[in-house]
């Protein structure tokens, strides 16, 4: 970590002595399996007038996946005066940057409702010097469970996997939890916030043998997409999942917010902040399209037969 920042550091050094802005990008995931989502927020920085390189520069910081690393890391950028950070993989990378600074703009992207986890005072007013997105991912676990009644309409037992070190999931639990008691379902919580945890949990989840697997929306399951995935084909169970990428590695069913739509914006706002804008002025940015993808390649291993009327709704089918 500190020597990523060191290499850094000349870097912005040298933007900021040319007059050209520095953006701090604080993330809790890892650069090997973000690159859509940091290209689409490129995309939106050059909507917005500027190009790295050409009239910015942007330092990177990744905690991949290790939320004790987002505070120092939140610190490093503060201590290179970026001009604004922007926080992304979920709520804590938002709650790093917010305690590092109260004068430097933020920008997040995190995935639940940020007046009620108390990021910031309103949607409409934000207040003080942060500002961004939610893609209210985890307000969306009903529909999932819906979904996942359609696939496996006798299913009676529901796993559930999250990671217990995120904030994110306490409220999303609690959502789950009602629901499920609504829907007459039995519902069996399993934690993980290693890859170690990870094999563990699913190895419990094998034993409990559930009818269906609900995948919690926490940034370090988005990390480790690639691994979870195929653990839930070696299982059998049917799952679902909170973003599109789950799908396209493989996964059976996804139900959620476009990310890269949210990125896209996130970028936008820190150009227009580089102009000028106060982030109290911009209004957190909610999603409007949701996406359901379903992996058919995955349902065949499965041998399940996904309903016509559920492929019917779906925005994107994986042959």
């Amino acid at each position: 970590m500190l020597g990523g920042a060191a290499v850094a550091c000349p870097v912005a050094a040298r933007a900021q002595q040319a007059g050209m802005p520095v953006i701090g990008f604080l993330s809790s995931r890892s650069p090997s399996e973000s690159a859509s989502v940091e290209a689409a927020f490129r995309e939106g920085l050059k909507e917005a007038g500027y190009i790295e390189g050409q009239n910015l520069h942007i330092a990177f910081r990744w905690a991949d996946g290790q939320f004790a690393r987002l505070p120092p890391l939140a610190e490093a950028l503060v201590g290179l005066r970026v001009a604004v950070i922007v926080a992304v993989g979920g709520v804590n990378a938002a709650f790093a940057a917010k305690s590092a600074t109260a004068t430097i703009p933020i920008v997040f992207v995190v995935g639940e409702d940020p007046v009620a986890n108390g990021l910031v005072a309103s949607l409409n007013q934000p207040a003080g010097n942060i500002t961004g997105m939610t893609v209210m991912s985890a307000d969306l676990v009903l529909k999932r469970l819906e979904i996942l009644r359609e696939i496996a309409p006798k299913g009676a037992a529901v796993a559930m996997l999250v990671n217990p070190l995120s904030p994110e999931s306490t409220s999303e639990v609690k959502d789950v939890q009602a629901a499920a008691q609504t829907m007459g379902l039995q519902l069996k919580m399993f934690d993980a916030s290693t890859l170690n945890e990870l094999n563990t949990a699913f190895a419990a989840i094998a034993g409990q043998r559930p009818d269906a697997l609900l995948v919690g929306t926490d940034p370090f399951f988005l990390l480790r997409r690639e691994e979870l995935t195929v653990l839930a084909a070696r299982i059998g169970v049917p799952a679902i999942y909170p973003f599109r990428e789950f799908a396209r590695s493989g996964g059976l069913i996804s139900y959620g917010t476009n990310i890269a739509s949210s990125y896209r914006q996130a970028g936008i706002y820190t150009g227009r902040i580089l102009k000028g804008a106060k982030p109290a002025e911009l209004p957190i940015m909610l999603p409007t399209h949701f996406q359901m993808v379903i992996n058919l390649k995955t349902a065949k291993a499965l041998g399940l037969d996904i309903p016509s009327t559920l492929l019917a709704r779906a925005d994107e089918v994986i042959e």
